[in-house]
């Protein structure tokens, strides 16, 4: 089983940046999908990113061209860059992992939302005005 701990939010000014992190510990994996996702009170988790062992990577579209997400293997850590946040982008972000891949990233960023809260780890709260 892998433990997640997200990190790295915090409150930045409109058009700021911010990394985030989620270190992974317990079983090692290899092949996966990762992905992060958000959520503000009262609406759906929704994803921002995913990215799959074999390096493809899936972006909703409203981050595309400002956000990246990426995997540091040596550090089982997967990071989420953020550039030109926007108002909208603040939330309460949460990382999440699965292994092994699906067949398709994109439906498995889909699917993450619909887990139950008990899935989901405590998040990094971003804000931005």
């Amino acid at each position: 089983q892998v433990q997640l701990v997200e990190s790295g939010g915090g409150s930045v000014q409109v058009g700021g940046s911010l990394r985030l992190s989620c270190v992974a510990s317990g079983d090692t994996i290899s092949r996966y999908c990762m992905g992060w996702f958000r959520q503000i009170p009262d609406k759906e988790r929704e994803g921002v990113a995913g990215i799959e062992s074999d390096g493809s990577t899936s972006y909703a579209d409203s981050v595309k061209g400002r956000f990246t997400i990426s995997v540091d293997a040596a550090k089982n850590t997967l990071y989420l860059q953020m550039n030109n946040l926007r108002p909208e982008d603040a939330a309460m972000y949460y990382c999440r992992v699965e292994s092994p891949a699906w067949a398709s990233l994109r439906l498995w960023v889909a699917y993450q939302p619909r887990l139950p809260p008990n899935h989901w780890g405590l998040g990094t709260q971003v804000t931005v005005s």
